[in-house]
């Protein structure tokens, strides 16, 4: 599933924080120590699938009765085309910016758009400095120990690209967990060294099913890891299916190839959704109400046949 990706080293998280780190959204701090991790660029990009998080914010009980005077969207400040980047001029655009607007203009709000660095933005949510994470955030069981989600307002699947020149094939086996789930083969990339952005559900997979065939290797932002999969300084990259499209597309990708579509699994989340703290049910009831209408209306499709050549919204 994505997410941002959906939803492009930023890894940091202690105790449960670490547990809860998933994008793209899946991670151990364990793996994290044997990790090699990038150097940040100047000039990040994500690959959003999940984010640092802290010990959930008390409900407020004001805030669980009404919703604030000005809903301030939390997007994650590195860019994460096509669902939110800054265009030539410095202005937010992107899948989840057209859909942000048509929600608060569904549901009569005024609203801010408020960049946060991807691997703080639970803390900012839970700190109040913005009232609800917009950045292609996967839905997981673990995210909401620490946070509430609203509905999901897109799904994508996961997938692993590499060079097409390389020779590997990576094939579909079944979870060794017995639960009859299916999962990509982790024997397959056996000596391979696979790049993932910090804090995602992409990170939090392969650290579990790959960690001990590969090499895991953690970037701060999407573009790094694509970076350097270009370079040969990684073998593999794992990320949403819709960041991973414009790249493969581009000068820089087009000697690439997805080598596997990740097949459905509770570590990729249901979706992604709206982050909210903890008891605000006000609003969360609010930005559903928005969602919804703009799904009805079918504004949504409209925005999405911007961005996307097939169903975003997802099963």
């Amino acid at each position: 599933m994505i997410f941002r990706s959906i939803r492009t080293g930023q890894i940091a998280a202690i105790g449960l924080a670490a547990l809860l780190l998933t994008a793209c959204d899946n991670k151990s701090n364990e793996q994290q120590q044997a990790q090699q991790q990038a150097q940040p660029s100047q000039q990040p990009t994500t690959e959003q699938q999940a984010a640092n998080t802290s010990a959930p914010a008390p409900a407020d009980t004001q805030q669980a009765t009404a919703t604030p005077d000005v809903i301030k969207f939390g997007f994650a400040q590195e860019p994460y085309p096509p669902f939110a980047s800054q265009d030539s001029a410095g202005k937010w655009v992107g899948f989840e910016v057209d859909l942000m607007n048509a929600v608060c203009e569904a549901i009569s709000a005024k609203c801010e758009l408020v960049p946060i660095a991807w691997d703080g933005i639970i803390p900012a949510l839970n700190e109040k400095k913005i009232d609800v994470i917009w950045a292609s955030m996967s839905i997981t069981p673990e995210r909401e120990q620490v946070i509430e989600f609203t509905n999901k307002y897109y799904n994508s699947p996961a997938e692993i690209i590499g060079p097409k020149d390389d020779g590997v094939k990576i094939g579909i086996i079944d979870d060794p967990d017995g639960k009859g789930g299916k999962i990509a083969n982790p024997a397959d990339a056996k000596g391979k060294i696979i790049g993932v952005q910090t804090s995602t559900i992409h990170a939090n997979y392969i650290q579990k099913y790959f960690g001990k065939d590969a090499e895991v290797k953690v970037y701060d932002t999407q573009d790094n890891a694509n970076a350097d999969l270009v370079a040969g300084r990684v073998d593999l990259i794992m990320a949403d299916s819709v960041a991973l499209a414009d790249f493969l597309k581009s000068e820089q990708g087009k000697k690439m190839e997805v080598k596997v579509v990740i097949p459905d699994n509770p570590l990729l989340g249901a979706g992604v959704g709206g982050g909210l703290r903890k008891g605000d049910e006000a609003l969360k009831a609010k930005l559903n109400e928005g969602i919804k209408a703009v799904r009805d209306s079918g504004k949504y499709n409209e925005i999405a046949k911007k961005y996307f050549d097939f169903d975003i919204y997802g099963s």
